[in-house]
């Protein structure tokens, strides 16, 4: 029985609740409740079993606004799915009711449920702006009533009740009533009279506080500014003021400046000064107040005679509304003072003063008074500057102006003398008169140059009339007495140059401007011809009588590269070598040379040496030596700075019967100079090259031969036709060696054979000079040449004209070495016996 009326009833219960409630369940919670929070036992509430809800899918529909609730699928429970915020959802609406519907399936049925979202106090009162000024008058009566704009609050019931408190304040009061059910008016209420002078800004806090638990709070900033009201006149800081003015004072003068200050601000402490009108007119003429600053001035003059003090009543007014007025009194007391100043004059004055003036000499008269009687009338003068004049008192109020040192117009051309006058009275006054006293010039300074001494530098080649230098005497007289002509002095040591025609006079070379003192060069200056020149250079006045001053001018003249090299000729000494030839000029800036050399001379013999000079100085007299052709590997070379020419190798006979070199000299200069040399060296045998040494040691010593023009071409023809003599005499004497060597050959067949002390090799020459020495090598020939002194005949040595050995490895290994010619030791030079008999000739 129990077990079938148990669902009986329940479905009894959920058809009779649902009839009762209309079709509609009520549930409420409290907003911003967390997520998940249980807000009703909707399953339960609508008769459901357990887990009867998920089966049948009991769930929420959407009404077109998020309703932050949702059915937990597995107890079936209405909870909060999201925040809640009953201010956002009703605003100030009372109650806040949500409206759901409610599904269920099997069989499909529509519940209605409300959802009432309750009010808690989240909000605080919030006051319009955070900050409210305010202004008032100053004179504004106590119990006067400002309303203020109050504070809302968003939550609804108790939470939104406000109530409000004023900061602690003893000038203002709060008065707080509620116009109806929703609305409160806040009025601030002046409960104390302001003064604006004591505190100018009032700053107070007004606070809101609802009725939740627990209250909330809201605050607003009251700034009450005082307007100022027109209620301090203006004050002075005493009643009467003292002042003492002498009666001196000009007109203009400013002697007491009023201040008086008013407690108000703007228009109000505006303050103007002017008299009372209790002044008379007369004294009100006399001074003048600035209305503005307060000064006071006089506008005539003071005599103390007349009137002794002055009582000015000064009134200081406001611009306020009614203005108000403050008064004070100026006591003036005008003092005897000293009044009149002394006077000074000048009765006779003689200038200008020579500079020559003797001490003691009266330059002007004064007359010294003073209007005033007594102490103020006494006067006492003096000069100034004290040196190098003074006054002398000849009687009461007359003085003297004398000259007490002697004058110097060079150092001051002219005195501003100042005669000063001061009286007894106190305080005493003094009086100027300037004196211009100018100081004549007489002739006592010479000219005189800056320096003793002027070095001066001017290159060579100037073009004539160049400025070379300009030389300034100082003389510090001034007119004729310093006016300065200048002039080369020849009377001067060393006022001149050496050249090679003789002594010349400065004056040849050089020239000054009388007036400006310029040096001029009169013509081109020739560093080969001069290198220094030294003259004086006097500056003379022409004052009376006229004084003059010397100076010393070194020219130093620097040096160009303006020559060119020039060969040396045979006159003047040449370089060694075996023989030489004449020498003929080949066209301008070069010349022609001969030289011999003998076959198989080996590397590094000396042919000739070119020698050449350079008549400029230093780097451009600095010469190189270079050969032009031919280039390449030739059978010469030259020596960079010595000139010399050797063999770059061993001669051979394919180099031909003659070799033509061309040879630049060229020095350093900028640019750089040159000349050329065509040498022409003849390859001949070396009995041959022996006689041409021979023949030009006797005529000229060893070495090229130079010249030029006719003479050299007839030297060179001479040299040539003595050279073929000797040759011809060199032949014959080989010749008769040669059948010599034959006949003691055959002879030596049949006859015992002598030791052969040496055989044929190639021969040495050595030669000794003045000039030096060096050797040749020659083949098939020995050539001996000594020399006593100065070298003037030589003694030759010629060797049998045998076939030399064949070429060769062994030939070289069994040649022997040839002997020695000469020994050099201490003493006259020695012979080595010849291997063979020889035949001697004396050159």
């Amino acid at each position: 029985m129990g077990v079938w009326w148990g669902p009986v009833l329940r479905a009894l219960v959920l058809q009779a609740a649902w009839v009762l409630g209309g079709g509609q369940m009520r549930y409420s919670v409290p907003e911003e409740a967390k997520a998940g929070t249980v807000v009703g036992r909707l399953a339960q509430d609508l008769g459901l079993e357990a887990g009867e809800a998920e089966a049948r899918r009991l769930r929420l529909v959407s009404q077109g606004r998020r309703a932050s609730v949702e059915v937990s699928g597995a107890s079936g429970a209405l909870v909060v799915s999201s925040r809640l915020d009953r201010e956002e959802l009703c605003g100030k609406s009372a109650p806040c009711a949500l409206r759901l519907e409610v599904l269920v399936e099997r069989p499909l049925r529509v519940f209605h449920v409300e959802l009432e979202v309750t009010d808690i106090n989240d909000n605080a009162p919030l006051f319009p702006i955070a900050r409210k000024n305010l202004s008032l008058p100053e004179n504004s009566p106590p119990g006067s009533r400002f309303p203020l704009e109050g504070a809302s609050d968003a939550d609804i019931g108790a939470n939104a009740q406000l109530s409000y408190t004023l900061s602690p304040t003893e000038s203002f009061g709060l008065e707080v009533k509620s116009k109806d059910e929703n609305k409160m008016s806040v009025v601030l209420v002046l409960t104390k009279p302001l003064d604006r002078e004591t505190l100018p800004v009032h700053r107070l806090v007004l606070t809101a506080s609802d009725g939740g638990r627990p209250s909330l709070t809201g605050t607003m900033e009251l700034v009450i500014s005082v307007l100022d009201a027109n209620d301090n006149a203006p004050q002075f800081n005493q009643s009467v003021y003292k002042v003492q003015l002498p009666e001196s004072a000009a007109p203009g003068t400013v002697f007491f400046q009023l201040t008086a200050t008013d407690k108000d601000e703007g228009i109000n402490r505006e303050i103007y000064y002017s008299f009372s009108d209790t002044i008379s007119a007369q004294v009100q003429d006399l001074f003048i107040i600035d209305r503005k600053s307060g000064e006071i001035w006089t506008t005539g003059e003071l005599d103390f005679e007349d009137v002794q003090s002055y009582d000015l009543e000064i009134e200081a007014r406001d611009k306020g509304t009614p203005p108000l007025s403050g008064h004070c009194s100026v006591e003036l007391e005008v003092l005897d003072v000293n009044d009149n100043a002394p006077e000074v004059w000048v009765t006779s004055l003689s200038v200008p003063v020579p500079e020559d003036a003797a001490v003691g000499t009266v330059v002007a008269l004064l007359s010294v008074s003073d209007r005033d009687s007594g102490a103020n009338g006494r006067v006492r003068c003096a000069v100034w500057p004290a040196a190098p004049f003074g006054l002398v008192s000849t009687f009461a109020g007359s003085y003297s102006l004398v000259l007490r040192e002697a004058l110097d117009r060079e150092r001051v051309s002219e005195y501003e003398v100042e005669v000063r006058a001061e009286d007894g009275g106190s305080p005493s006054l003094r009086a100027r008169r300037g004196v211009r006293v100018p100081v004549s010039d007489v002739n006592d300074n010479a000219p005189a140059f800056a320096q003793a001494v002027f070095t001066v530098l001017a290159r060579e080649n100037n073009a004539a009339g160049a400025e070379l230098a300009r030389l300034w005497a100082r003389d510090p007289d001034e007119a004729d007495n310093g006016r300065v002509r200048y002039s080369v002095w020849e009377g001067g040591v060393g006022g001149g140059a050496s050249a090679g025609g003789g002594w010349r006079p400065a004056s040849s070379y050089v020239s000054v401007d009388a007036e400006s003192g310029r040096v001029w060069a009169l013509q081109p200056l020739d560093y080969e011809e001069v290198q220094v020149l030294q003259f004086e250079v006097r500056a003379v006045d022409a004052g009376e009588p006229p004084l003059c001053g010397n100076a010393t001018v070194q020219l130093f003249v620097v040096d160009e590269n303006d020559n060119a090299p020039a060969l040396l000729g045979a006159g003047g000494g040449g370089g060694p070598g075996p023989g030489a030839a004449g020498s003929a000029a080949s066209g301008p800036g070069s010349e022609a040379l001969w030289a011999w050399a003998a076959w198989g001379a080996p590397a590094g013999q000396v042919v000739a040496k070119i020698r050449a000079v350079d008549a400029d100085s230093g780097y451009n007299a600095w010469l190189r030596y270079e050969l032009w052709e031919p280039r390449g590997k030739g059978p010469f070379r030259v020596g960079l700075y010595s000139g010399e020419v050797s063999t770059a190798r061993a001669l051979e006979e394919a180099d031909g019967p003659r070799q033509r070199l061309v040879i630049v000299v060229r020095d350093h200069g900028e640019p750089a100079r040159s000349v050329t040399a065509t040498l022409s060296v003849s390859l001949v045998e070396g009995a041959e090259a022996a006689l041409a040494a021979a023949g030009s040691s006797s005529s000229s010593g060893p070495g090229l031969r130079a010249g030029a023009g006719a003479e050299g071409g007839v030297a060179a023809a001479g040299a040539v036709a003595t050279t073929n003599v000797w040759l011809v005499v060199a032949i014959c004497a080989v010749s008769s060696l040669f059948l010599l060597a034959v006949v003691l050959y055959g002879a030596s067949r049949w006859a015992p054979r002598a030791g052969v002390l040496s055989g044929p090799g190639p021969a040495t020459l050595v030669c000794a000079s003045e000039v030096g020495s060096w050797s040749y090598s020659q083949r098939q020939s020995r050539s001996l040449c000594v020399a006593d002194g100065a070298g003037k005949s030589d003694l030759m040595v010629f060797s049998p004209n045998l076939p030399p050995p064949p070429p060769g490895p062994a030939a070289k290994e069994t040649q022997p070495e040839p002997p020695a010619l000469l020994d050099t030791v201490s003493g006259p030079p020695c012979l080595a016996s010849p291997p063979f008999p020889i035949s001697l000739l004396l050159l």
